[in-house]
């Protein structure tokens, strides 16, 4: 199912391009825009990981930098038969973390200082576990594709205003269309509606239950995502729309952007769904 949202996402990037393409270049910007598209979605698919890490300044860690992470992320790992993911530290005081990566092979979990701080062992627990199991789900291969076409989308946005908009001349003796500028003011939802469509809220039930199965127990995670319901207002994070999927809870929670990138459910609901786990009977 991930394969095909991926494959849903980068062939809806394509169209997209050769749509806007079209419209400011006539016949060679839709050649231009085809390859564009083409080295978008080679870049995508190998290196989102790598640039989602760069945009938050990640730095990687090993056993001596921070050692509880490792182990407890190591432990985890091996219960869950991976290959034990690259470890990166986001020098940024909110709580929050997230997985990223194509496979369970190429895949990487980041967690802010301030998560690092704040958490006891049970509650880092139960947030690694969460993020390990959305690398178990391949759910890092459609979010992290679905955050570099995004912001793809946000910087052709720019590109298409600057280009096509305002009544260019030349613009209008390539082909171009008029209409471009109804486009550029298309393509914000647009970048909104590829996320939606690509993460639901659905993957951070289905991760939130697999990593209390992963650790034994949810109490860990419940405690967690009471923390960090806590937090998320009083410790904000600087955070694109494009990649707030991403995170472990949503970092533009408070911000009106937030009821656009609607991609989390109510931490609440997540907590009663963790309780209903541990009082059922085994």
């Amino acid at each position: 199912m991930n394969t095909m949202k991926t494959t849903l996402l980068l062939g809806s990037l394509t169209g997209l391009l050769m749509l806007v393409g079209r419209a400011i270049g006539g016949q060679s910007g839709m050649t231009v825009a085809l390859i564009f598209a083409g080295l978008m979605n080679f870049t995508a698919f190998f290196f989102s990981d790598k640039i989602v890490l760069r945009a938050y300044g990640a730095r990687p860690v090993g056993q001596s930098e921070a050692p509880e992470l490792f182990e407890i992320v190591q432990k985890l790992a091996m219960k869950a038969g991976i290959p034990m993911p690259k470890l990166y530290v986001i020098p940024q005081p909110a709580l929050n973390a997230f997985a990223t990566g194509r496979s369970p092979s190429h895949a990487a979990v980041a967690a802010t200082e301030g998560i690092l701080r704040a958490m006891n062992r049970e509650e880092l627990e139960g947030v690694l576990a969460h993020e390990l199991s959305h690398v178990l789900n391949r759910d890092t291969l459609v979010s992290t594709v679905a955050a570099t076409l995004a912001g793809a989308i946000a910087n052709l946005t720019h590109f298409a205003y600057f280009m096509g908009a305002g009544g260019n001349s030349r613009v209008r003796q390539r082909g171009g269309n008029p209409l471009v500028a109804l486009v550029v003011v298309l393509l914000a939802p647009l970048a909104a509606m590829l996320i939606q469509l690509a993460v639901s809220r659905s993957r951070e039930f289905g991760a939130d239950a697999s990593g209390a199965r992963l650790v034994g127990y949810p109490d860990g995670l419940v405690s967690a995502l009471r923390k960090l319901q806590e937090a998320r207002d009083r410790i904000p994070l600087p955070a694109s729309p494009a990649t707030a999927h991403l995170f472990i809870v949503n970092p533009l929670s408070g911000n009106a952007l937030s009821r656009l990138f609607s991609t989390h459910p109510p931490l609440e609901e997540r907590v009663a769904r963790l309780m209903s786990i541990k009082s059922t009977p085994a």
